[in-house]
């Protein structure tokens, strides 16, 4: 059985992970028979946002703890995973991966990442253990592997891709219920809701994506 991680950002997706991208990743890794760890760090949001009027409020929210709602109370400190735990990592979307996992959202191309996801990721890949990014996802992913040369996907949004591009790497456009391979650093991106007009459309790419991480781990 091949081990997944799955990296969140909070519960959200105006200020965390967001829901439906979490869930339909691990509804997929599940009907995959993967071996599922979840993990956060485990830090203060960015900002707590109304999801309803959408608008910042002044609450104060801890990034794991939130997490934790979408792992129904089973997720692990990101700060304790080493890649020796896993055979592979997907990271959903929403904009905590770009305000709480880094500051891409507010810095673009000259944002920091999170150490901790930093050093798994750049760990994995030296590894050639897959890694999967969804949504927004990708130029995390893009800044943790910098100047690699890695191709990625968030869909058809210039000013992301432009970045990605920035930071030394480069972008391939795609529709949302597709993805994107990049066979030689063993990555998968797909656009979601970067792009997606439904659940279902996002849906079908976040499939493709984990199956493809799956099996791909199965022949490390």
């Amino acid at each position: 059985m091949v081990r997944i991680g799955v990296v969140l950002s909070g519960c959200g997706f105006l200020d965390g992970a967001e829901i439906y991208e979490s869930t339909l990743t691990l509804f997929f890794l599940d009907q995959a028979g993967a071996d599922v760890t979840i993990m956060a760090p485990n830090i203060t949001q960015h900002h707590v946002m109304n999801h309803l009027t959408q608008e910042v409020t002044e609450e104060s929210r801890n990034v794991l703890v939130e997490s934790a709602r979408l792992a129904r109370g089973k997720i692990k400190d990101l700060a304790t995973i080493q890649a020796d735990d896993l055979d592979g990592l997907i990271m959903p979307g929403g904009f905590g991966a770009a305000k709480n996992l880094s500051t891409i959202a507010f810095d673009g191309s000259k944002g920091a990442i999170n150490s901790d996801l930093a050093d798994l990721i750049q760990a994995l890949h030296q590894a050639k253990k897959p890694i999967g990014a969804i949504c927004i996802a990708p130029a995390v992913l893009s800044k943790a592997l910098a100047d690699r040369g890695i191709t990625l996907t968030i869909g058809n949004d210039s000013d992301t891709a432009n970045a990605i591009q920035t930071m030394g790497n480069k972008h391939q456009e795609s529709s949302a219920d597709n993805i994107v391979v990049d066979e030689n650093n063993r990555i998968v991106s797909t656009a979601a809701y970067m792009c997606a007009a439904s659940i279902g459309e996002a849906g079908s790419g976040i499939e493709k994506l984990v199956n493809r991480i799956v099996a791909m781990a199965e022949k490390s």
